[in-house]
């Protein structure tokens, strides 16, 4: 029979390298108290016995895991199909602002209340934890409140509630950034499409950047907040319908976000509307579906590079932690949407 290979301890590196056991151990665990030298002796005798240090001895002697814990909020009803690409996209560069710092992320999706769990950090499965997701899902955020409120270890993305910590997109720079866009387009009578009477407060304030934007311009904008749907594409339909069913006079619309402003775009396409020569649409975003839409969807951007590398930052600390830096930057982009 045929012998299995034993596999090598740091007893076999420390021989090797002629080194002591509690060397190889400060070596892998990150010690400073290391000379180079040694260090590289240490790192080429582990390299040539294929050593895999133990992770989880490792963490629980130095009592930091190297984890990130990142838990996304969806609604109950959806599949990883429904959950928004926004979420995904923002989910990403989380990940990569925590591989650039060293830590890997254990990322949990949760919709129902028998899935939420956020105590990571108290159970040493994570150093921090993030929150994203959706605020259609009022009771998982209730759940989360608590642990975001009092662990200055725990930060989300977003503002569903005013005193918890948090890193959003500068939305009311983005609802001006878009007044100025379809005001220098030739658009007079905008219109805002969005729910802005709920707990997604980003919806709000950008709701309120758009209006400011349009006052220095002397405009002002037809706002349409009532929409009863859970569903943001069919939201932007019904939106269209009840202007209709109103005889509302408008020739643009910003929406809230960019699924809202693609269910519009489908709803004027179906009544024969021209998009951008009868009504020009934009929302917010930056979503991959605005490239292909038809026509192309101008959008507002958030930076999500950066909110990621913000989100990390704030919750792991550390001397690039700048606490009041909670806004991420967003730009226009422009699209046949809005071109007359």
């Amino acid at each position: 029979m045929a012998q299995t290979s034993r596999k090598s301890t740091a007893w076999d590196v420390a021989e090797k390298a002629g080194v002591s056991q509690s060397t190889v151990s400060r070596v892998f665990t990150g010690s400073t108290r290391i000379s180079e030298p040694t260090r590289t002796r240490v790192l080429d005798a582990a390299k040539a016995l294929d050593y895999l240090p133990d992770k989880r001895a490792s963490r629980l002697r130095s009592g930091h895991t190297g984890v990130v814990a990142v838990v996304v909020i969806t609604r109950a009803q959806d599949g990883a199909r429904e959950v928004n690409p926004f979420a995904y996209a923002l989910l990403g560069s989380v990940c990569r602002a925590a591989s650039e710092k060293g830590y890997e992320t254990l990322v949990s999706f949760q919709s129902n209340e028998d899935e939420f769990y956020g105590r990571y950090v108290e159970q040493r499965d994570a150093d921090a934890m993030i929150v994203l997701g959706t605020t259609q899902n009022p009771e998982g955020w209730s759940h989360f409140r608590t642990l975001l409120d009092e662990d200055d270890r725990a930060i989300c993305w977003g503002l569903p509630y005013d005193e918890v910590r948090s890193v959003r997109s500068d939305n009311q720079q983005g609802g001006r950034i878009a007044a100025d866009h379809l005001w220098s387009s030739g658009y007079r009578k905008p219109v805002f499409l969005g729910p802005i009477d709920t707990a997604q407060r980003q919806f709000h304030e950008r709701y309120e950047g758009f209006v400011d934007g349009l006052k220095a311009h002397g405009g002002e904008a037809i706002v349409m907040r009532d929409m009863h749907s859970a569903n943001r594409i069919e939201q932007g339909r019904e939106a269209i319908a009840l202007l209709e069913a109103e005889r509302t006079e408008y020739d643009a619309i910003f929406a809230a976000c960019d699924r809202i402003a693609l269910g519009a775009l489908e709803a004027l396409q179906e009544r024969g509307i021209s998009v951008p020569a009868d009504v020009g649409i934009m929302g917010y975003d930056g979503i991959a579906e605005t490239k292909h839409s038809n026509p192309p969807l101008t959008t507002i951007k958030p930076d999500l590079e950066e909110a990621g590398r913000l989100l990390v930052a704030q919750v792991l600390g550390g001397d690039d932690a700048d606490k009041n830096a909670n806004l991420a930057p967003v730009e226009l982009i422009a699209r046949s949407s809005t071109q007359k």
